[in-house]
């Protein structure tokens, strides 16, 4: 195999008895999901990126949307985007590959501001961080005067740095209350999730302000689909994500983030489950839990899909698609996240189950 330096060649690396060795004791990970065949070519690179890795002093940061390859064979960390962060920010690495999306990538450059952080693809971007900008922002505290601001994490590094205090699809009933206790107000701007929002303020007696973003992904999925899930798999449990609109988590059995839902699995072992999210997950939730059987209603993020073997490699390779941000930004952004991490959450993670509220308090901010 080529020694580590320029002269790699990215465009097509070899499977040899190298590589082999090095990958064997890694293909029965994901075995169930990647042909013999299809392994063989993913293989080279995975070898490589795990050398590298080492050579360069770096950490993958692996989403629960990636594809198996890249979750369990080349990511140092797995989980949600947040956890991801604050994972990387304990570690001594010089480099931070995201296997994500472009905000994820921020978050991790805003709590590690002395580390490099790479993102194999920079159009790896987001529908719903796009739905927002930080000048929205500043115009929503002109129009609604006094009331607090939480941004959902899944945002970009200028609308953080306009906000009072994140959160998380797991803890976003819980800073919602905090923050109106502290402000000693009933009312909070939830940013800018539409649906986020309108299931937390299912969940609460805080009036929500809402703001007209959908995550592209999750937007999709409707109560009828969720109904023809159950006629065609008597008994399946449904699983769904906040993001997804407020009648699919009235069908679910359970709603919670993406480490929630798999935690349930884990911890519930249902017999026949669905993850009403992004496919990679249940392939990822069913690497750790061989016994359960997962139905796959498909809709892939094709942000998260422009993440590749061959894109990680070639960022660690040549030190590419570095993400900077603004100090002054990256500083009143990290308060915001910050603020959230030091929260004290009464409750534990949030759960939507049963939310069974067709009309909630929420209040869109745009049409």
């Amino acid at each position: 195999m080529p020694a580590f330096g320029n002269e790699i060649n990215v465009a097509h690396l070899p499977y040899t008895a190298e590589v082999k060795a090095k990958t064997d004791h890694l293909y029965p990970l994901v075995k169930a999901f990647i042909p013999e065949l299809e392994w063989e070519l993913q293989a080279p690179y995975i070898a490589a990126i795990n050398d590298l890795k080492a050579t360069k002093n770096a950490v993958i940061l692996a989403h629960n949307y990636m594809t198996p390859e890249i979750f369990a064979c080349v990511g140092d960390y797995q989980g949600d985007s947040l956890m991801l962060a604050k994972e990387a920010a304990k570690t001594d690495a010089d480099i931070i590959v995201q296997a994500g999306v472009h905000f994820m990538a921020e978050t991790s450059k805003i709590l590690s501001p002395e580390k490099i952080v790479l993102i194999p693809d920079l159009r790896a971007g987001c529908s719903l961080a796009a739905s927002i900008s930080g000048a929205d922002v500043r115009l929503l505290r002109e129009k609604y005067p006094g009331i607090p601001v939480v941004t959902y994490v899944n945002t970009t590094a200028d609308v953080k740095a306009e906000t009072d205090i994140c959160c998380t699809s797991s803890n976003a009933v819980e800073v919602v209350e905090s923050i109106a206790e502290e402000f000693g107000v009933d009312t909070v701007m939830l940013l800018p999730d539409q649906y986020l929002a309108k299931n937390v303020a299912a969940m609460t007696d805080i009036k929500i302000i809402t703001w007209a973003g959908s995550c592209e992904v999750h937007e999709q999925f409707s109560a009828d689909d969720i109904r023809e899930i159950r006629a065609g798999n008597p008994g399946v449990v449904v699983l769904a994500h906040p993001e997804c609109p407020p009648d699919v988590l009235s069908e679910a059995d359970y709603a919670g983030s993406t480490s929630g839902m798999s935690n349930y699995v884990k911890d519930n072992q249902p017999n026949n489950v669905v993850l009403i999210t992004e496919c990679s997950m249940s392939d990822n939730v069913a690497l750790e839990n061989p016994n359960v059987n997962f139905v796959r209603p498909c809709n892939l993020c094709p942000h998260m899909k422009r993440i590749t073997l061959k894109g990680i490699l070639n960022a660690l390779q040549n030190i590419e698609h570095e993400v900077v941000v603004d100090p002054d930004i990256a500083k009143k952004a990290r308060r915001a996240v910050q603020r959230m991490i030091d929260l004290p959450m009464k409750k534990g993670q949030s759960t939507y189950s049963h939310i069974g509220k067709p009309e909630v308090m929420a209040i869109e901010a745009r049409g």
